[in-house]
C-alpha cells in the first residue's frame, strides 16, 4: 500500500495524481528489508561521522569526501527501497557497492597501511564491517 503525503488538496477532497508526492511503501517491506535498512543505517551513520570528523580535524580531503559520499550512498539506497523505486536494481547495485567498501577498508587500513589485522580494527571498524556483511547477506537473499 502506498502512503502519500497529505496536502490541503487531500483534506478539501481535491487531490489529483499531480498533487500527490512521493509515497512510502512500507507495507511491502518484510523482515529482511528491515534488517537491511538497519544495517545500511549503521554503516551510513559511521561513514558520515568519520567523514565529518576527518573534515573537522583537518581540511576536507579525498578521504573525508569519500566517507561522506559512501554514507550518502547507503542513505540513498534506503530511500529508494522505502519508496519502492527499482528495488531489485538497488539490491543488485548494493551488493558490489558494499563489498567494495569492505575491500577498500581492508586495503587502506591493513594491506597498504601500518595497522595489523585484526588487532587494530577498532570498534567503529568492527561495527561497520559487521553491518556491511549483514547487509550483503540480506541483499543476496532479497535479490533471489
Amino acid at each position: 500500500m502506498q502512503y502519500n503525503y497529505v496536502t490541503p488538496y487531500h483534506i478539501a477532497g481535491m487531490a489529483t495524481s499531480e498533487t500527490q508526492g512521493f509515497g512510502f511503501d512500507t507495507e511491502s517491506l518484510r523482515g529482511p528489508h528491515w534488517v537491511g535498512i538497519l544495517a545500511a543505517l549503521v554503516s551510513a551513520a559511521i561513514h558520515l561521522l568519520l567523514g565529518v570528523r576527518i573534515s573537522v580535524s583537518a581540511s576536507p580531503s579525498a578521504m573525508s569526501i569519500s566517507f561522506i559520499l559512501a554514507g550518502l550512498g547507503f542513505l540513498g539506497g534506503i530511500v529508494l527501497v522505502v519508496l519502492d523505486r527499482s528495488r531489485r536494481a538497488v539490491y543488485a547495485v548494493g551488493i558490489p557497492f558494499t563489498l567494495l567498501q569492505i575491500v577498500l577498508w581492508y586495503y587502506v587500513n591493513f594491506a597498504a597501511g601500518p595497522k595489523s589485522f585484526p588487532a587494530d580494527m577498532g570498534t567503529l571498524g568492527a561495527v561497520d564491517k559487521a553491518a556491511q556483511v549483514v547487509l550483503v547477506a540480506v541483499l543476496v537473499v532479497l535479490l533471489r
